[in-house]
């Protein structure tokens, strides 16, 4: 009745796949699932395409890519293609490119092929390049290390170099 049926040519076309895992979309094209200001999730997200999370989560995140907006807060792990944070993680991040705005505050891990902190980021735990990632091939050397500043004498030392009393 509601339905059309059409003649085939007798043979079945073949099916192939080379991958049973999905392939995630690159996010350039797609529209992202947000979870609103007003909205709180208990449950773990996966996705192929991007999350927003402007709300509060309280479980893990898979996906292409995430925005964590500046008023929203994810506890869980987060694994995904990239990150962009402005927001509070209580977990480990995972991911091939992260970028931290100065808003953001990390408690956990944090495991990387690309690393961008802008200045008043917080991030309390370890930070860590992902295992195979690409290293610069320019022979990097230790020249390169600027001062870091101690919080309670306020002076500067190289990164690695204890501080004369």
């Amino acid at each position: 009745m509601f339905s059309k049926t059409k003649e085939t040519n007798g043979s079945p076309e073949a099916v192939t796949s080379t991958s049973t895992e999905p392939k995630r979309n690159t996010g350039s094209t797609s529209v992202p699932s947000i979870i609103s200001a007003d909205l709180k999730i208990t449950g773990n997200l996966k996705s192929d395409g991007d999350i927003q999370v402007d709300g509060y989560v309280e479980g893990d995140i898979d996906s292409a890519t995430l925005t964590v907006g500046e008023g929203a807060q994810v506890k869980g792990h987060i694994s995904c293609d990239a990150v962009r944070i402005c927001g509070t993680i209580d977990g480990a991040v995972k991911a091939k490119s992260v970028v931290m705005a100065k808003s953001a505050r990390v408690i956990g891990d944090i495991i990387h092929d690309s690393l961008a902190i802008e200045a008043g980021a917080f991030i309390e735990g370890n930070i860590k390049r992902l295992e195979g990632a690409s290293r610069p091939s320019s022979g990097s050397s230790t020249s390169n290390v600027s001062p870091v500043s101690t919080a309670s004498t306020g002076s500067t030392a190289p990164a690695g170099k204890p501080l004369a009393s």
